[in-house]
């Protein structure tokens, strides 16, 4: 079993910057990759970013060149760093691992983007 903790939501005006952190504990080694999902009121969950193991990303391309996600794997945390926030960023953030053939999920963060 995996646990994973996010942490760093809130609300952020126009353009502004938020950091989200996820924390995994529990049987992390098989993890192979993890990554950030949104999903915002009345519409399905999507990815946003994710990272492998080995430090490979990819990312939704709504957020191409604007979020940034990354790991610290000596603290079992990944990040996404995001600038440069719109309205349409608004939605729940959840963390997932990948440990095959499961995946597990954060309870989710609040991210909402108004003035």
């Amino acid at each position: 079993q995996v646990q994973l903790v996010e942490s760093g939501g809130g609300l952020v005006q126009p353009g502004g910057s938020l950091r989200l952190s996820c924390a995994a504990s529990g049987s992390i080694l098989g993890i192979s990759n993890m990554g950030w999902y949104r999903q915002a009121p009345g519409k399905q969950r999507e990815l946003v970013a994710a990272i492998t193991r080995g430090g490979s990303t990819n990312y939704a391309d709504s957020v191409k060149g604007r979020f940034t996600i990354s790991s610290v794997s000596a603290k079992n945390i990944i990040y996404l760093q995001m600038n440069s926030l719109k309205p349409e960023d608004t939605a729940v953030y959840y963390c997932k691992a990948f440990w095959y053939p499961k995946d597990f999920w954060g309870q989710g963060t609040q991210v909402t983007v108004s003035s």
